[in-house]
């Protein structure tokens, strides 16, 4: 009986205990939801205030800067696979992504993604060759939130982008100082430090600072740093009155090794991917520190060196400012940035698909005996055979290792942009309120290509080069070269884009709003390319690997074309109650003509056809739902899309191919959470779409290449506390359907899925730690095919997988 009467005082304290920790973690999930519910989005909204989020009636999806660490993006491209309806392929590294949007026909790069920070392009282009927009933004915990908009009213606001916006949001200084320190380290010998620090200056001024310094070898260890360099931020804030002025700045210095195909098996038509014998396709590269530093054979006498670290990195700097103020009954917003760059490609393209030593010998004596100035220079002796030797170290090649040629590619361009964009708002009565404003943007381009330059290697991870000599005297690869430089212009590009624009958004009730708007936009746009010519830089036919090598000729042809576009939108919102919505929603907009497709057309004839450059124009159509409550939430919108006149490049091992086509395509995103109880979230995101090409007969009726028909991510994640901190437990399984790497729907990328996982330590008020695993089940997933090559192939192939598993751990300390 005592034992009895004892065993109740204890269980009265476990479960008194067991309460209070399920009050305290119902407690902070209430506080989250309310947040959640709360949340005001300035991006695509006429008011620069904002708006509650489930108030909108376009599509958008938000990230605190806890959900981005959640998240754990590899760069800021990867940040997007939060967002349902986009697919990003964020394999090449920090850099060069490939963004693909709803139904958008893009072939490669993000040319319907645009990048900003606080409501401002970063470049007001998305894309031009060798640069996408995330390729000039590096995240870190100076970043408060992100916004990504897609379709929606951004067709009239910024830069007009039809596709995604994604607005990045730096932290401001507040009434009370606070700051952070964090270390990161992890796969790769990552070591990064971040740290930001934010507060009252003096009475009206506060200011904010921070930034990060991070070096890693990345999953992909080349024998060199993938990623070295860092980034410094600062902003300073008036507040006034009824008004506020913030002016902001970020410099970075960032090396980034980048990153395409590496060898595989290919079987069963591309429905089945296998790792290449001595390959690890989730891990290994075939850069390495004997290739690390190559040359370019420009011209006669002209020998330049560079450095694969150097990758696709950023050297830039950023000045902008954000000024607010009411005045006399209207709402006054002036946005603006200076951005200077140079954001060059210093990387390695892989060209034709392994093969055995004895058939690369083969096909260069038959290549060799075909050309009549190789054989008439060998003094009429064909060849027979050769040998085939390594580079560094001598020693001959075994017939049967599997050889492969890629590209050491140099690429450097230089941006420089400036963007303002100016609106006053004003309520006229009824809840009525007008916008109107107008955006100019002017910018450049000064590009130095050094295309081809193919060199011969193993077939190995951190690849061998391979030097080839026949028994003629023709030298086939010499110190790795056996191939031109075969495309090397040289551009300087101007651009100037103006825009007009005005909105309504009339809320005729407690439960009924709409609003639509218009824009009319002029552009602009000039180019001086060089012609080219071929040379024999050392006038020697003999040598082959550099015969024919593209050059500047010394003139240039100038180019420019003048558009004009105009793009409206119109949506409406129901409030079915105080927070839950239906919306519709509509939209016409457009994207211009860029720098490339001047230097594409050639000639000023070509470049005035618009049938064959013309002006791509997208109409969109959206109906969504939007709820939010303690229990659930729900974000689900149906749409509909149709493109036309969107050009397109590949740059293959034989050329440059061009074409046109448009698009259409419907589709379905959603983005679910349930919290069933305290502390636990279960949250489900993803799209079905099916979007074809159209206006092309060749390609008609197929597939948007690079878009999976179906994606999701599921996310759960549960608070545990203990005493006063708490355990947060967190994962997410990622399933990406089945894709077509080309238009022509030959090249196969099959499904696949990848699981993350990590957990989030409550050490003290100021102390955190955290552990987070991506793709820890090692899944050989496909986000590219052999882009170099057309059409489908079997056997040894190139193309580029997800990135094996990889771990960081991080401490922060708060202050």
């Amino acid at each position: 009986m005592l034992k009895n009467t004892m065993q109740f005082p204890q269980l009265s304290a476990v479960a008194l205990a067991v309460l209070a920790l399920v009050a305290q973690s119902h407690a902070a999930a209430q506080d989250n939801v309310q947040k959640e519910i709360q949340q005001v989005v300035v991006t695509g909204t006429a008011s620069a205030s904002g708006t509650r989020k489930i108030d909108t009636s376009f599509s958008i999806t938000t990230a605190t800067e806890e959900q981005l660490k959640q998240a754990a993006p590899s760069s800021t491209a990867d940040v997007l696979k939060i967002v349902p309806g986009v697919y990003a392929e964020a394999t090449g590294g920090q850099s060069g992504a490939n963004i693909e949007v709803r139904g958008f026909p893009s072939g490669s790069d993000s040319p319907f993604v645009s990048v900003q920070m606080n409501g401002n392009p970063i470049f007001p282009v998305p894309v031009l060759s060798f640069f996408e927009g995330s390729s000039a933004f590096r995240l870190d915990d100076t970043i408060e939130r992100v916004e990504v908009l897609r379709g929606g009213p951004s067709t009239i606001y910024s830069s007009g982008q039809p596709g995604a916006t994604m607005n990045f949001i730096m932290k401001k200084g507040g009434d009370e100082p606070e700051g952070s320190l964090r270390f990161t380290t992890g796969t790769g010998s990552l070591r990064r430090f971040d740290g930001v620090y934010s507060g009252k200056i003096a009475d009206g001024w506060y200011g904010m600072i921070g930034g990060f310094y991070r070096t890693t070898n990345g999953v992909r260890d080349a024998g060199f740093p993938a990623d070295d360099g860092g980034q410094l931020s600062a902003s300073l804030t008036r507040k006034l009155d009824q008004g506020e002025l913030t002016v902001y700045a970020r410099s970075t210095s960032d090396k980034n090794a980048f990153y395409t195909g590496v060898p595989l098996i290919s079987s069963n038509n591309g429905h089945t991917i296998s790792s290449f014998p001595g390959f690890d396709p989730l891990r290994g590269t075939l850069m390495s520190n004997e290739m690390r530093n190559f040359t370019v054979e420009a011209g006669p006498g002209k020998t330049l060196t560079y450095d694969l670290g150097d990758g696709r990195g950023l050297s830039s700097n950023l000045v902008g400012a954000d000024f607010q103020q009411k005045l006399n009954g209207w709402d006054v917003s002036n946005k603006f940035n200076y951005f200077k760059g140079d954001l060059n490609t210093i990387a390695m393209f892989t060209g034709n698909n392994p093969l055995s030593a004895a058939d690369y010998v083969s096909q260069a004596v038959s290549s060799a005996n075909g050309n009549s100035a190789v054989l008439a220079a060998a003094g009429g002796v064909a060849a027979t055979g050769g040998a085939i030797t390594y580079t560094n170290g001598g020693g001959t090649v075994a017939a049967n290792q599997q050889v492969v040629q890629a590209g050491l590619w140099a690429v450097e361009k230089k941006l420089r942009s400036f963007t303002d964009e100016f609106r006053v708002s004003k309520d006229i009565g009824n809840d009525n309120t007008i916008t109107a404003g107008a955006y100019i943007a002017n910018y450049s381009s000064h590009d130095v290509w050094y295309l081809g330059n193919s060199h011969l290697m193993t077939a190995t991870p951190n690849a061998r080069l391979i030097d080839v000599k026949l028994n003629n005297g023709a030298v086939v690869s010499q110190n790795g070269t056996d191939g031109n430089v075969f495309y090397a212009p040289i551009a300087s590009y101007d651009g100037r884009n103006t825009a007009v624009f005005i909105a309504d958004e009339w809320r005729i009730n407690d439960r009924i709003k709409v609003d639509a708007g218009m824009r009319h936009e002029k552009q602009h746009i000039s180019g001086s390319i060089s012609n080219l010519t071929s040379v024999d830089p050392d006038n020697n036919p003999l040598t082959v690997y550099n015969n024919g090598t593209s050059t500047p000729s010394g003139s240039f042809t100038g180019l420019s074309r003048d558009d004009t576009a105009n793009s409206f939108t119109a949506g409406g919102l129901y409030k079915l109650t105080k927070d839950s919505s239906v919306f519709v929603r509509a939209n016409q907009g457009h994207t211009f003509i860029y720098f490339d497709d001047l230097r594409n057309a050639g000639t000023q004839d070509v470049v005035n056809d618009r049938n064959r450059v013309p002006t791509p124009k997208v109409t969109q159509y959206e109906i969504g739902y939007k709820t939010a409550t303690p229990l659930y939430s729900a974000y689900v919108n149906a749409f509909f899309t149709d493109f036309t006149g969107i050009s397109f490049q590949q740059i293959t091992t034989s050329g440059v191919l061009y074409s046109v086509s448009g698009s259409h395509g419907k589709g379905v995103e959603f983005e679910l959470a349930v919290r069933p109880i305290a502390g636990l979230q279960l949250q489900l995101t993803g799209d079905w779409q099916d979007s074809t090409y159209k206006d092309n007969p060749t390609i008609a009726g197929n597939q948007v290449q690079r878009q999976p028909k179906f994606q999701y991510r599921f996310s759960p994640s549960y608070r545990l506390p203990i005493g006063d901190y708490a355990l947060r437990f967190y994962g997410t399984y990622s399933h990406i359907g089945a894709r077509w790497a080309d238009q022509q729907n030959t090249q196969y990328l099959p499904s696949y899925n990848t699981l993350d996982l990590g957990i989030l330590a409550e050490l003290s008020d100021k102390l955190e730690f955290r552990v987070t695993g991506t793709n820890v089940n090692n899944s050989l997933g496909l986000t590219e095919g052999n882009s170099r090559l057309v059409g489908a192939s079997t056997g040894p192939i190139n193309a580029r997988p997800i990135f094996g598993r990889a771990w960081e751990a991080s401490l922060t300390y708060r202050f």
